[in-house]
């Protein structure tokens, strides 16, 4: 039916009852869908008619989109992918929780502290089963180039 209204020089077509824009973009003309009124009720061609402008704008629009979803793809394919971080492992960088805390803790005393010391200054009770736990942590802080033990049970950073 577009191309015989284009055809024939028509812009509109409201008076025949349609509803709905046609894509060309260059030459759109515009169809008004079928309606009913209280005098005229739909038919149920006229309601299937309806149904399919319906799903042909919604084919149309999901077209676009996939238009467009094309063209960002082809953008993204060409952006180089950045390169993998080089940097070596450093030892000075603890890669647990407890390690950050006790070397906070440490770095704040500004001297040597023992195992019971650590559990005060991180306020935990000062059980044997949580020095031991702090005092574990602080021998693979040592055996990691992290922490001195300037003499047995006694840790510090190596900057103090």
């Amino acid at each position: 039916m577009v191309p015989a209204a284009r055809a024939a020089g028509l812009g509109t077509l409201a008076e025949t009852g349609f509803r709905g824009l046609d894509n060309d973009v260059r030459d759109p003309v515009i169809i008004i869908g079928f309606t009913a009124g209280r005098a005229h009720q739909l038919t149920p061609g006229h309601k299937d008619a309806n149904r399919v402008r319906v799903h042909t704008r919604q084919l149309g629009e999901l077209d676009a989109e996939s238009e467009n979803l094309r063209i960002t793809r082809k953008t993204l394919l060409t952006v180089p992918l950045p390169s993998p971080a080089t940097e070596p492992d450093r030892p000075d960088i603890p890669d647990h929780p407890a390690h950050q805390q006790i070397l906070t803790a440490l770095a704040d005393a500004g001297r040597p502290m023992r195992a019971r010391d650590l559990c005060q200054a991180l306020d935990l009770p000062i059980l044997p089963m949580n020095a031991e736990g702090i005092r574990s942590q602080l021998e693979r802080l040592v055996s990691r180039g992290i922490l001195i033990e300037p003499e047995p049970g006694l840790f510090a950073r190596p900057d103090t």
